[in-house]
């Protein structure tokens, strides 16, 4: 199971990777860049990387939260017996 979890994990470090190279197509973004310097250049890839790390932030928790819940049984307070586990 570790090993799956590694092979996921790498799988999506790769894909952030190269989804950069396919990002650069805006046409907003490429006028901006070519039309500025070497530091307008670097400020947008900070910029870039600051809006995309609280999404993937917060998905990787979800999903580390669902992992570690997912064995977890909710018991039934009620006494009706009609054979739903909700």
């Amino acid at each position: 199971m570790k090993k799956l979890m590694i092979v996921i994990a790498l799988a999506g470090v790769a894909a952030l990777l190269t989804s950069t190279a396919s990002a650069q197509s805006c046409a907003l973004c490429y006028t901006q860049a070519a039309s500025s310097g070497a530091r307008m250049i670097q400020a947008l890839k900070s910029g870039i990387l600051i809006l995309i790390a609280p999404p993937t932030l917060g998905s990787i928790g979800v999903i580390v939260v669902m992992y570690r819940k997912r064995n977890q049984v909710r018991g039934t307070d009620s006494g009706d017996d009609n054979g739903e586990d909700w």
